[in-house]
């Protein structure tokens, strides 16, 4: 068993990052070193991978489609490009059986991250509680093996569950629980940007809250008002990142104007980015 101790440090950081006096993490997601380097620049406090976005740069589709050599390869290039404590959404573990994803775990670790999103749904609308926590149990046994205090995000899709209708909010009660027993330091709830509801899942869930936010979400103060402690984007970054492809193909392929070059970064700073090597 490979241990990390040089981890540790970097690990209790980003845990802390999640306390509340720390105001609200904001974590714009990421898929590549060059992404990884920008966010870093902007002044983020912590690097996310988007598993949607890896995936969508490698030429799959999202949701368990992409293998995790291929995701290792990319979180490593991510982690190599920036200091600061990186996490890494594993999707559901790429791999079904204990050993697969122990091995995933170890995977994380050697790259050198020091979190993971780890989701409840695969090829079922949810897993079942029981077994998605036996896996965060898995995770945390992985982590403790190899000496670090691995920050495990347990991400429960209730609210992106259709068959759960109403019942959601009692269901992401039970499953948060469940989850903080088996070994989980976080909780993330995708599909709710709903102020009162965030505020109610917060008051009755004792780890830190984590929601997904973009275009027409509340503010960020906003959802830390209403306790939430961690804001991801998700996908979201590198879908505007391709969008801005998309328009600058379409005009120069359509009418030759090169309008939307305009404010792009010259090549000298993108060299910066990376320094000599």
């Amino acid at each position: 068993m490979t241990t990390h101790p040089e981890l540790e440090s970097k690990a209790l950081r980003f845990k802390e990052l999640h306390e509340a006096q720390h105001g609200p993490l904001v974590l714009v997601n990421v898929w590549d070193a060059a992404s990884a380097r920008m966010v870093e620049e902007a002044g983020a406090t912590a690097v996310a991978t988007s598993s949607s976005a890896i995936s969508w740069s490698m030429g799959y589709q999202d949701g368990d489609h992409l293998s995790r050599q291929l995701a290792m390869e990319a979180l490593s290039r991510i982690v190599s490009a920036t200091k600061l404590p990186v996490t890494a959404d594993i999707e559901t573990g790429y791999g079904r059986t204990d050993e697969e994803l122990q091995a995933t775990i170890r995977a994380v670790l050697d790259a050198g991250a020091v979190g993971i999103n780890i989701e409840d749904s695969a090829e079922k609308p949810l897993t079942d509680m029981a077994e998605h926590s036996k896996r965060i149990s898995l995770i945390r046994q992985a982590a403790e093996d190899a000496g670090v205090g691995l920050f495990i995000n347990a991400r429960t899709d209730t609210y992106w569950s259709r068959s759960l209708g109403d019942a959601a909010y009692e269901e992401t009660l039970r499953r948060a629980e469940a989850y903080e027993q088996a070994g989980a330091d976080g909780v993330f709830v995708p599909g709710v940007t709903d102020l009162h509801v965030l505020h109610e899942l917060s008051r009755r869930i004792d780890l830190p809250l984590n929601a997904l936010a973009g275009l027409g979400s509340p503010s960020p103060g906003e959802l830390y008002d209403a306790g939430v402690r961690r804001i991801s984007l998700g996908g979201s970054t590198a879908r505007a990142a391709y969008e801005a492809v998309a328009r600058l193909a379409a005009e120069v392929l359509g009418d030759g104007n090169w309008s939307e070059l305009a404010g792009t970064r010259s090549y000298a700073e993108m060299d910066a980015l990376f320094g000599e090597r």
